[in-house]
């Protein structure tokens, strides 16, 4: 075991062969693009980062897994060594577990593959709001395997427009991206009723979102 590894599990249940595994399936996976040390890097801080959070430690491993894959990606982007071939949006609240989730869930079914969406929290919660998840839901939008992910500055350097609401000044400024702030109620205090509200909010603003972007791509 590196010392790396050591240092990343201490204090937390040691799923050093599956984290291991993972990092060597994402090495084939970017090979050519990241060394094998970089990869387990990234495993190992997604899952350390995750861990924090979360309180289904069952799924950790897979949501390390597709958590580390997207930074990854996202890296990868950020240095031109994967093609950038669509708008790369970034949705940053502050707990991830409502509102950022619901407008990159949104944004997903209205550009179906016309833009790249990713979502992200200053100070993740453990799940996604329950409010939120039947709200969508009731959209045809399952939020079922989604979980709250930590923002980091790898996908914050990918995206080419960052959408915050009501994170702050959280969110690194980097040159070159359009940085927009939405004012929209947090779903966390509201039942039902509210958070289909605030998704049929949130709803009208990415199709506007959407239909700008798609619009600049076609100019």
């Amino acid at each position: 075991m590196t010392e790396h590894r050591k240092s990343v599990l201490t204090g937390l249940t040691d799923d050093t062969a599956v984290l291991g595994r993972i990092s060597e399936d994402l090495t084939q996976k970017f090979i050519g693009i990241f060394a094998a040390e970089t990869v387990e890097r990234y495993v190992f801080e997604s899952y350390t980062a995750l861990a924090r959070t979360s309180r289904i430690h069952t799924y950790l491993a897979a949501t390390t897994s597709r958590f580390a894959a997207d930074r990854l990606r996202a890296l990868a982007q950020s240095k031109g060594a994967i093609a950038h071939d669509v708008p790369e949006v970034l949705f940053v609240c502050v707990h991830n577990a409502g509102r950022s989730q619901m407008a990159a869930a949104l944004l997903n079914k209205h550009a179906q593959g016309a833009v790249h969406v990713r979502s992200a929290g200053s100070a993740p919660a453990a799940d996604l709001e329950p409010s939120v998840v039947a709200a969508m839901a009731e959209a045809g939008i399952d939020l079922s395997e989604e979980f709250p992910k930590p923002l980091t500055d790898d996908v914050v350097r990918a995206a080419d427009v960052v959408i915050t609401m009501g994170c702050g000044d959280s969110c690194p400024i980097y040159p070159g991206k359009q940085y927009l702030d939405w004012k929209i109620e947090d779903p966390a205090t509201k039942d039902l009723a509210g958070a289909r509200e605030i998704r049929d909010e949130i709803d009208l603003l990415v199709q506007e979102l959407l239909t700008e972007l798609t619009t600049s791509e076609e100019h």
